[in-house]
């Protein structure tokens, strides 16, 4: 029962772990290849869309999924391998003796882990609103987008997108009170009315091509890995509800806005 218990928590723990470019769980994304729980051991192997995927988004996702499983009560050792990647002893190396992110890489890390973390938080956050606003904007055909000046967070419906704003905008320590001023740049503050039009148009760009690379590195995924389409969750904004705009039940408890999915290989020895 034990070893039942952390496989379903190390499970979850996997799923609050995100691909920091697509921003999805890499266990909707059918990153994760195998999980395997033996006496407080905790074995990962994570799979990508290509061998050439980028290794700092590689290692970043790796070191993720190591801490996420490391924190859990129980955990005795807990083991990350990233699989088939051009990268893969390297980042494997590093994981297994937590060298950090410039200890694995040296003079090729050009870039603080933590400032390419911030780099991919603005861009789900904009991304998110800009989902969470034009979902606003469909459903009020009354409403002009230079009117959106004024809207603040309890102004939108409980809905996938306007949870996933919220995790995003608490991620970059943004306010989450239902007062505050919903459309915002990275930095917290308001857009001029006569900007909100064209910052629109921007932060839909941002959310197009986000959209576009999480199809394309699903499809691929898929061409590399077959039984990876059944690890897959559909997302949120592609169901039959595609932007998610369908607000929560009267008294249901909010759903997330992502969920789990099963791993291709799941043993307990």
């Amino acid at each position: 029962m034990r070893a039942v218990r952390l496989r379903a928590a190390a499970r979850a723990a996997l799923a609050t772990v995100y691909d920091p470019e697509l921003d999805e769980p890499i266990t909707d994304l059918g990153f994760v290849r195998s999980l395997t729980v033996d006496d407080g051991r905790i074995t990962v192997h994570l799979r990508l869309p290509t061998s050439f995927c980028s290794p700092n988004f590689a290692y970043l996702m790796a070191c993720d999924a190591k801490d996420a499983l490391t924190a859990l009560p129980g955990a005795r050792e807990v083991t990350v391998l990233l699989d088939d990647h051009h990268d893969s002893d390297l980042i494997n190396r590093g994981l297994a003796t937590d060298a950090g992110y410039r200890g694995t890489f040296g003079h090729e890390a050009e870039e603080d882990l933590e400032d390419l973390r911030q780099i991919f938080r603005r861009k789900a956050h904009t991304a998110a609103m800009e989902r969470a606003l034009t979902a606003l904007l469909r459903a009020r055909p009354d409403l002009t987008e230079e009117q959106l000046g004024d809207v603040v967070l309890a102004d939108l419906p409980d809905t996938a997108p306007t949870r996933a704003l919220l995790r995003r905008r608490a991620a970059l320590g943004l306010g989450t009170a239902p007062t505050d001023p919903a459309l915002v740049g990275d930095d917290g503050r308001p857009f001029p009315p006569g900007e909100i039009p064209l910052r629109l148009r921007l932060a839909r760009s941002v959310r197009i091509s986000l959209d576009g690379n999480a199809h394309f590195c699903r499809g691929l995924l898929r061409t590399r890995y077959p039984d990876a389409a059944a690890d897959q969750a559909p997302r949120a904004w592609d169901s039959g509800d595609p932007a998610g705009l369908s607000p929560a039940a009267p008294g249901a408890a909010p759903a997330p806005d992502s969920g789990t999915s099963r791993t291709s290989e799941e043993q307990i020895a």
